[in-house]
């Protein structure tokens, strides 16, 4: 455990709380959490971690600027559903990208846990698009991913980010919830 990872963990918290809350400042609060994880999980040689931390930089960045811009004649962006096409893509992306990243991981580096890291990580980078997008089935990747990332990190010791990713599991949850709740009173209007 570091003083690193507790602040990474704090801006995640900070960061997650935002976004259920649709709050624009979730994205810079989380540009600095990515920042400090790609640190903690190169040291913790979690490398599929590390190398989605600087995916996250752009994605952070993509989302903000979506949030402000994405929308109706480039206004505020709304939740939205997925439809059962993109479903079925983004389910077999994660599916077939967290084999081939974990068999990678697995054969060319000494990665600890690589299929299981590879998991949280494509199934991360799915969820973190499809929340850019503000569509609601991005929070039951994420439930997914927390779920996964409070065993992984708990085995690598990582206290600290294993209390992070079970109150994100229960942030998610809410996340799901609020999100629902936000698209069914647009459909309303």
């Amino acid at each position: 455990m570091s003083q690193i990872e507790i602040i990474a963990a704090l801006f995640g918290l900070i960061s997650v709380w935002l976004t259920v809350k649709e709050n624009i400042w979730c994205w810079p609060t989380g540009l600095v959490m990515v920042f400090l994880y790609i640190f903690i999980f190169y040291e913790a040689r979690l490398y599929s971690d590390a190398i989605l931390q600087v995916i996250y930089v752009f994605l952070q960045i993509y989302g903000w600027y979506a949030w402000l811009h994405g929308g109706k004649d480039r206004g505020e962006l709304h939740v939205t559903r997925i439809t059962r096409l993109g479903a079925i893509v983004w389910g077999g992306v994660a599916i077939a990208g967290s084999f081939s990243l974990g068999f990678v991981m697995h054969r060319y580096t000494d990665a600890a846990l690589p299929y299981w890291d590879a998991a949280i990580t494509v199934i991360s980078l799915v969820a973190q698009w499809l929340m850019a997008k503000k569509i609601l089935e991005c929070w039951l990747l994420w439930i997914t991913v927390d779920i996964l990332a409070i065993g992984v990190y708990a085995v690598k010791k990582l206290y600290p980010t294993t209390g992070l990713y079970a109150v994100f599991l229960v942030l998610a949850v809410l996340g799901y919830l609020t999100w629902n709740k936000a698209w069914k009173k647009r459909l309303l209007v």
